[in-house]
Parts: C-alpha cells; sequence; structure tokens
C-alpha cells in the first residue's frame, strides 16, 4: 500500500513538472519507471520487500491442512464422496472461490506477468490443484 500511495504522489509531482514547463507531448499513461531516480527505486524496492515480508507471515499461525490449497480440497473431495446430499446442499461450488481467494491472493502479491522469469498460471500449484479437483468432479458426477 506504501508503495502504490509513493508511486501515485510521485506521479502527480511528475504531472505538475510538466504542466509547469509547458511539455505538450506527453500522453497520459505513456511515461515509463525508467523516470525514477535511483532514490526513488530504492524506496520502492524496500517498500515491495517489506510486503512480501509481511506476506510470508500471513498464515505462520495456521494449521497447514489449512493453508494449503490442495489439502483442502483433498477435504472437500472427502466430503463430497462420503456426504454427497450434503455437499451438494451446502452449495460449495459457491463457496469454493471465496475460500481460496485469501490464499491464491497471497500466493500472487509477487507475481508479474510482464517479467520473463514469473511462470505462467498454469504452472502454479494452486492452478494445478484446483484443476485437479475440477477434473474429479467431472470424472465423479453421473452423466
Amino acid at each position: 500500500d506504501n508503495s502504490s500511495e509513493f508511486i501515485t504522489k510521485y506521479r502527480i509531482c511528475r504531472r505538475q513538472v510538466r504542466e509547469c514547463s509547458g511539455e505538450a507531448d506527453h500522453h497520459e499513461g505513456m511515461s515509463s519507471d525508467d523516470e525514477l531516480t535511483p532514490t526513488e527505486m530504492t524506496e520502492f524496492q524496500k517498500s515491495k520487500d517489506n510486503v512480501l515480508e509481511d506476506s510470508r507471515k500471513i498464515f505462520e499461525d495456521v494449521h497447514a491442512d489449512f493453508c494449503d490449497i490442495r489439502k483442502i480440497l483433498l477435504k472437500f473431495q472427502e466430503w463430497k464422496e462420503k456426504f454427497p446430499d450434503s455437499y451438494c446442499d451446502a452449495y460449495i461450488s459457491f463457496c469454493l472461490p471465496k475460500l481460496l481467494n485469501p490464499l491464491i491472493r497471497v500466493q500472487l502479491i509477487n507475481w508479474n506477468p510482464l517479467e520473463q522469469n514469473f511462470a505462467a498460471l498454469e504452472e502454479m500449484p494452486w492452478f494445478r490443484a484446483i484443476e485437479e479437483f475440477s477434473d474429479t468432479k467431472k470424472v465423479s458426477e453421473p452423466k
């Protein structure tokens, strides 16, 4: 949150400088982050590192069975197999996205699709776990 606030303030400042200097050829949204000074880049990186460090601590006190998507989905799969009526009555397919959302968001904090070193969504463990769960749902449902 601090890094986005910093960047927003910096962009406002640059816009004011452009307006005062009469720079007319600027197109909004076309500026690059290369305009950041080394000090500002260092501050941004420090803020980013702090956010990543804090994100690692989010599920620190949570039992492993409740912060691992694969294990959570396995519990729901067992429920579906043992008590299909109850599973169906609970509308689990509507609940799962809300349940898994915080877990997925934490894993995506550092994900940037514009950088080459980052994996595609389809290669991430949480995506594969959901995909496997969806496939087993299709296989076990009567036609």
